[in-house]
């Protein structure tokens, strides 16, 4: 009796195992069905109904190219709800600021908290142009130790409207981001900042594998490191002209490193980037 009620036993505590495996297996099988609804329903308030849909050519006129946002797309983000949107995080401080103009972060308007996105993933940057689709590939693309492409990128503020626009290339204004969205910016910058940025979620608990850059240190130089060059400032009366008092800073100089300089032929440039994790920077 003894023997079978140890038998009994067992095959409760069986039973009882198999039963907490199916509720888990349950409670995963709701996750997982709970965020599919979640990706869909944001994907609809994502991409609204187009009236009209490119692959090449142009927009039809008083209309703008919006990149449609795919179900990987979102699957990358941390969740759902930050999907597109800027993470708040400290950043020291570079060189001597003004710390009335700072806030918490090194940022203005509310430094990511409840504002600022990516391309157009939140309102905020209203898009003129319709040739130029916010978020979409750039081509040709730099091959490393082999041919090298670089883009201008100009940010100025209209003196009249105060609005901040921004203009790719020579020939493209992509738009602007109205003069009501800031704060101190309403009037003029205090500083300007130029590099790369990654999101280091620390995943197990080890710094972040995404590379910056071409994923490949500064001290290697051109065609091997990416870079900014010929930076200047737009000064109080719409001129462009060389900034003074220029630093780098990086957080983790064994995961990203940047080198600056100066030149004829470059002006003010930096290189900068780096792999992530390696054996330097766990």
């Amino acid at each position: 009796m003894t023997a079978h009620g140890s038998v009994g036993r067992s095959l409760v505590a069986l039973l009882a195992l198999m039963a907490c495996l199916s509720c888990a297996a349950a409670a995963r099988a709701g996750e997982v069905a709970r965020q599919r609804l979640e990706v869909r329903r944001h994907l609809k308030r994502l991409n609204k109904t187009p009236v009209k849909s490119i692959k090449n050519g142009r927009c039809p006129e008083d209309t703008i190219p919006i990149r449609r946002t795919t179900r990987e797309d979102m699957l990358r983000a941390s969740s759902v709800k930050r999907y597109g949107r800027k993470k708040h995080r400290s950043l020291p401080y570079p060189l001597s600021v003004d710390p009335d103009l700072l806030n918490e972060s090194g940022h203005q308007s509310d430094a990511y908290q409840a504002t600022g996105c990516y391309n157009l993933l939140c309102s905020g940057f209203i898009q003129i142009n319709n040739e130029i689709a916010m978020g979409a590939s750039i081509s040709p693309i730099s091959d490393y130790d082999g041919s090298q492409y670089d883009i201008s990128i100009l940010v100025w503020k209209d003196p009249k409207e105060g609005n901040w626009w921004m203009q790719f290339g020579s020939d493209y204004v992509l738009g602007y981001w109205p003069s009501f969205l800031f704060s101190y910016l309403e009037d003029s910058a205090t500083m300007i900042e130029w590099g790369g940025e990654v999101v280091n979620s620390e995943p197990d608990g080890e710094h972040t594998s995404t590379e910056m850059g071409s994923g490949h240190f500064p001290e290697e130089g051109f065609s091997k490191a990416s870079y900014f060059r010929n930076i200047q400032i737009v000064d109080g009366s719409n001129n462009l002209r060389a900034p003074e008092g220029v630093g780098a800073f990086t957080e983790q100089s064994n995961c990203y490193d940047v080198q600056n300089g100066n030149n004829n032929a470059w002006g003010q440039y930096f290189y900068y980037g780096g792999p992530g994790r390696n054996s330097n920077c766990p």
